[in-house]
């Protein structure tokens, strides 16, 4: 597979991002990868190479790039929980900065570098989204429904708020599938955040799925931190997958 680093330039600076194709010929299928909190790291970018082998061209943008390229942290206590809270405690600053406005211009730049590159195909792509990734990823295809068909969320958190602009009231905007995955007991999306979230998707008629993941952590998809579990990642690759395959097969 080809692999490299790229730079995305948007209407406010400039986005490292991670960028797979596979080889032989093309053209691939596109998948957005949001990343969670933590960011590009050696995980996200195995779990980005994993989606490119099953035959998608896959980018993953710094969704934080206005602090700097990734790393922005120093990551190495992630799997110890007292060092990862304190980690999101420093991140959590810049997530707050990604309000819908700044996804919106930024998921535009994302999808026009995308579309411009060769072996790219022409037409909508998929996004995936972990934990804050997830959030915007919603938000991204509440922003262009006709340029991304599909959505996959996992372990979003603060999808249903009181604001506005709650990514959750916009969820009429959507034309193609979603898949949510939610992280049992997780304060960021409770059992009554995933009533109300499944309530406006029926009341929109969008076509979803939205289920719970039992015992599972907020996180549980990354294995390099102290969220990590094992059945949770296991069936989040199964659920990713078969949403793909019906939204954007590959040859």
């Amino acid at each position: 597979m080809d692999k490299q680093m790229v730079d995305v330039h948007t209407e406010d600076g400039v986005a490292d991002a991670y960028l797979v194709r596979p080889d032989g010929p093309g053209p691939r299928p596109g998948v957005l990868v949001f990343q969670d909190a933590f960011g590009l790291r050696p995980r996200l970018c195995e779990m980005v190479d994993r989606i490119a082998e099953r035959g998608y061209a896959v980018l993953a943008p710094n969704l934080m790039y206005r602090a700097g390229r990734a790393p922005l942290f120093d990551l190495d206590g992630l799997q110890d929980p007292e060092q990862r809270g304190g980690i999101f405690e420093q991140i959590f600053p810049l997530i707050m900065q990604l309000t819908p406005d700044v996804i919106a211009r930024d998921s535009k730049a994302y999808l026009d570098f995308f579309a411009a590159q060769a072996g790219v195909a022409a037409g909508p792509v998929a996004i995936v989204g972990y934990c804050m990734g997830g959030l915007n990823a919603l938000r991204a295809i509440e922003a262009y429904p006709d340029r991304i068909k599909a959505l996959a969320s996992f372990h979003a958190g603060r999808v249903v708020t009181d604001a506005p602009d709650s990514a959750y009231r916009a969820v009429g905007k959507i034309t193609g599938e979603v898949y949510f995955a939610h992280a049992d007991n997780d304060d960021s999306m409770t059992a009554e955040n995933v009533e109300k979230l499944e309530g406006a998707l029926d009341a929109a008629g969008v076509t979803y799925r939205s289920e719970v993941y039992p015992d599972a952590p907020h996180g549980f998809t990354m294995a390099d931190t102290a969220s990590y579990q094992e059945a949770g990642e296991k069936r989040h690759w199964e659920n990713l997958f078969a949403l793909l395959d019906r939204a954007l097969p590959t040859r």
